[in-house]
């Protein structure tokens, strides 16, 4: 049985042994990352309240021993139990998991293009506070549940401010435009992106994925032609 965290719903429990192997049997290994540049305590409430707004609905499991105004890692169910999402907070602090975590994108994004973005992003992780990891299950992508993923990813980034990053695709800046090229070879359709141009300042546009032309001039740090600025 699950135990009520005191001060919140029935929609925040304990997550105990019996949730967390049910979790591992959806499990895969698609995710998403914030780099947030403030860490403030985000309480389950408030996530709770972004989504009623919306008018949905999810079920938050909290870790054991964790409370629902400082938690570290928080699975969420649709509300007939499907898993969705696994969230994990790391604050960036020497000697935890968050600051190596950090170093270790710091180390990889170098053999990637465009080289400014790469100059840019190793600047900027000096800001970065947490890192919020969401493990995303194949239930999540589904119409019903997809919103779900969105409102509490944005929730939390509304909270920390930053920059998103996902896997096989690279990260954006700070305004979500698509910085850093990460995509397999084989990516296809039209992606939002940005450039920085000569001032420093970025320049946003659609392009092409599966273009190779416009690939390349991306590559270079140029707005492919062909691409549409917005």
């Amino acid at each position: 049985m699950f135990g009520s965290v005191q001060g919140a719903n029935d929609r925040i429990c304990s997550l105990n042994t019996v949730v967390g192997g049910n979790f591992k049997k959806y499990k895969m290994g698609y995710y998403i990352r914030i780099f947030g540049k403030n860490d403030p305590e985000i309480h389950l409430d408030k996530i709770l309240k972004s989504l009623a707004d919306e008018g949905l609905e999810a079920k938050l499991l909290l870790a054991e021993g964790e409370s629902a105004a400082n938690w570290t890692l928080l699975d969420i169910n649709n509300k007939v139990g499907v898993p969705l999402i696994q969230v994990e907070r790391n604050p960036v602090i020497d000697g935890e998991l968050g600051k190596e975590e950090l170093e270790e994108f710091r180390e990889s994004i170098k053999e990637y293009k465009p080289t400014s973005a790469v100059k840019w992003l190793d600047k900027y992780f000096s800001k970065v506070k947490v890192i919020y990891t969401f493990q995303i299950l194949n239930a999540a992508f589904e119409d019903e549940n997809y919103p779900i993923l969105e409102s509490i990813k944005t929730t939390i980034w509304r909270q920390t401010g930053g920059i998103f990053q996902a896997d096989l695709e690279g990260f954006s800046n700070e305004d979500g435009y698509h910085i850093l090229w990460q995509f397999s070879d084989n990516v296809t359709g039209d992606y939002s992106m940005a450039v920085r141009n000569m001032l420093g300042q970025w320049v946003n546009f659609r392009m092409d994925l599966g273009d190779q032309n416009q690939r390349e001039d991306f590559w270079n740090g140029k707005v492919p032609k062909g691409a549409v600025k917005i």
